[in-house]
């Protein structure tokens, strides 16, 4: 797995309804089809529909534009499930399904265009921080975009100052922050006073307000008023750039005409309405968009006949209510772009291409790389690993409630191939007890002591400890250990990995494979790292399980295992040497030891960022680190933590996991031939279901 991938997304997003995002989907999604062959659009969430409809959106860009791409795979939840889901505390039921539709369009498409949500409805409160989450969680950059509209200079710039700081602080890369809607003498004063106050890699821009966009189509008054095409249903995509209400006499209303106006009157008032179709068709007077006829009458036959006769009739539309609610009601719509209006998608696009800075955001979007990955996303891709080339692991503590529930899990989703050892009707009632519903049809199943390949395993052990005076008798003896079995199936490629340790001890877990399956080639000790999965980051700690007092040899050593592991499980390392005082300060024998461990793991591998001695204040936070250490490309950005000794590893990690409610993956661990993982007597079935996943990616790459 690569450490430093090209991004293949952008996060649209804004901080308020009615921003006007859709004028940057249209005009980046024209820009990148430009640039790559297959473009996918994507939305996170998207507004309650009913059977039958479609997201307006996802509709208008994907028809637009011809994308390859079905309604169903475009988004990930309709809005009201996820208020149902939050309300309910299952925000990872949320982020992981939209991780999954999303992954699925990235491995479809050259790049994919995300649209965040539209703060329409209930739970739009929310919306701003639930829009962080998802593209933190995507792990993609984003372009935060604002309206102009009822702000004031200094609350549009304070709004955006904001919502980039937040996105920053979380760790969302910014591009491009966008003022929408301005007025045009501002947009000069608002570019710079932005350029003022974010940094110098954002692209700033600003975009006028166009009344072309902004002025309702003859087919949304008609959705709004519920009313009925009478004629020109052919021009409902007609813009509505000004109404006015027919009432006064004919020879004084035409001059209150304007071009692209609505006309609002009666439907019984026969003069304004041939009145305004014959200034319609004159040179003399501007043209109309449409008539809407109010107080449900509609013109007397004769009438009606006459306007038939005419050629290229503007939408008439007659609705129930009377003239004041319609004239307010067309006043309140806040008009959309959908695929059928091409004006205004032709003018969003124009407009984006005018007053954004094309070719800087070109550059970014093609050059941006991210080496940072959240928790949910490290998780999801831990699974699609492990699914896409099935292993098989043993568990030897078959009998284990936490063992059992974990194997309905994995074998639900088909992650892997499990043997359970153990009796198998013990197995089964036990499984009944619980009441689990996991289907043993799906396992293998073995007692050591009553199988096949018992005597075969006991001969082999024997030849391979007879020189530490282990006789056949004493092997068969430890084969009916599941520890010794299960490792020995890891040994003769009967099984590709082995976890264990929820009811055993790490030395009965792990001797077998110290004494059989041994260190590879280039490894002179077996250790172990913990993913430590926190809020916003995945962090590597190492070693926090099985070397007491590492030499500075030793820690070396960790250390560039970790490195591999790191990079194997997709994080870039940036090892911190951990110790009591930073750089050349401190003092004393263990400091020493450390010091020295860093100078070796240099020496070995230049091409490992690495520092130490360094505390860990100095190692995580950037503040700290470039104080203590200003030179340093680790401090403050550390991501692989390498610990002086077991006592102080195995206490920090459970600190952390326990202090912040982190998730922590391991042991893993680290320079035997084939994989065989520890679990705490503590685990949970998560730690179970991680463990046997990364234990199955590890069979499947060399590099472990």
């Amino acid at each position: 797995m690569a450490q430093l991938q090209t991004n293949k997304a952008i996060y649209i997003t804004t901080i308020e309804p009615h921003s006007g995002k859709s004028i940057i989907s249209l005009g980046l999604m024209k820009l990148l089809l430009g640039k790559t062959a297959k473009v996918g659009y994507f939305r996170p969430i998207i507004d309650d529909f009913k059977k039958g409809e479609i997201d307006n959106h996802i509709n208008t860009i994907t028809s637009h534009f011809n994308l390859d791409l079905k309604f169903e795979d475009a988004y990930a939840f309709q809005r009201g499930e996820v208020i149902r889901l939050k309300n309910l505390n299952r925000e990872d039921q949320i982020i992981s399904r939209i991780i999954e539709k999303y992954k699925a369009m990235e491995e479809r498409f050259d790049y994919v265009l995300i649209e965040g949500t539209s703060f329409s409805g209930e739970g739009s409160l929310i919306e701003f921080d639930v829009n962080l989450m998802i593209a933190k969680n995507l792990g993609v950059p984003a372009i935060i975009l604002a309206s102009g509209v009822g702000k004031s200079f200094e609350d549009l710039v304070g709004s955006l100052q904001i919502a980039f700081d937040s996105f920053r602080d979380k760790g969302v890369e910014v591009l491009s922050v966008i003022a929408n809607k301005v007025q045009t003498e501002n947009r000069e004063p608002i570019i710079s006073a932005l350029q003022k106050i974010l940094p110098s890699d954002v692209i700033v821009n600003a975009i006028p307000l166009n009344p072309i966009l902004a002025n309702p189509s003859i087919k949304e008054i008609v959705e709004a008023l519920d009313g009925t095409v009478l004629f020109g249903e052919a021009y409902l995509n007609n813009q509505a750039g000004y109404f006015s209400v027919g009432a006064m006499q004919l020879r004084n209303y035409l001059t209150h005409l304007k071009e692209n106006g609505l006309v609002i009157t009666p439907g019984d008032r026969a003069d304004i309405i041939l009145g305004a179709l014959q200034a319609h068709s004159s040179a003399n007077y501007p043209s109309i968009s449409g008539i809407v006829l109010t107080g449900g009458l509609v013109p007397e036959d004769s009438i009606n006949k006459l306007i038939e006769g005419l050629t290229d009739v503007v939408p008439i539309i007659s609705v129930q209510e009377g003239t004041f609610k319609v004239t307010n009601t067309i006043g309140d719509i806040k008009s959309q772009i959908y695929a059928a209006n091409t004006q205004k998608i032709e003018t969003s696009v124009k407009d984006f291409e005018q007053y954004i800075n094309v070719d800087a955001l070109v550059e970014r979007l093609i050059t941006f790389k991210t080496d940072s990955i959240t928790p949910r996303m490290f998780q999801y891709n831990l699974l699609k690993r492990a699914t896409a080339h099935k292993k098989h692991i043993v568990l030897p503590e078959g009998m284990d409630e936490r063992i059992l529930r974990a194997t309905k899990q994995l074998t639900d989703i088909d992650a892997v191939q499990i043997t359970l050892l153990g009796d198998r009707k013990e197995i089964a009632e036990k499984i009944a007890a619980l009441d689990l519903g996991l289907d043993l049809n799906k396992v293998n199943v073995v007692y050591p002591a009553e199988s096949e390949d018992f005597s075969a395993f006991a001969k082999a052990l024997y030849e391979l400890r007879k020189h530490k005076n282990v006789n056949l008798a004493m092997a068969r003896d430890l084969m009916e250990d599941v520890s010794y079995y299960g490792s020995m199936m890891v040994y003769q490629g009967k099984a590709d990995g082995m976890v264990s340790g929820a009811v055993h001890t790490t030395q009965h877990t792990i001797l077998p494979a110290l004494q059989f399956i041994k260190t590879r080639p280039d490894a002179s000790i077996v250790s172990s790292v913990f993913f430590m999965c926190l809020e916003d980051r995945v962090s590597v700690y190492g070693d926090c399980a099985i070397n007491p007092n590492p030499t500075a040899v030793q820690l070396a050593e960790i250390a560039i295992s970790s490195a591999a592991t790191s990079k194997a499980f997709g994080i870039d390392p940036k090892i911190a040497m951990l110790s009591y005082s930073s750089g050349s300060s401190g003092v004393g024998e263990d400091v020493e030891r450390v010091r020295e461990a860093t100078a070796i793991v240099k020496q070995k591998r230049p091409d490992l960022k690495v520092e130490g001695p360094i505390q860990y204040d100095a190692a995580v936070d950037m503040s700290v680190g470039k104080a203590k250490m200003p030179d340093s490309e680790v401090a403050g950005q550390a991501n692989v933590f390498i610990f002086p000794d077991l006592n102080t590893g195995n206490n920090t990690y459970k600190a952390v996991q326990r202090e912040t409610k982190a998730l922590a993956i391991g042991p893993i661990i680290q320079g035997l031939n084939k994989p065989v993982n520890d679990l705490s007597r503590g685990c949970t079935v998560d730690d179970i279901f991680n463990t046997v996943i990364v234990t199955a990616i590890q069979a499947q790459d060399d590099s472990f």
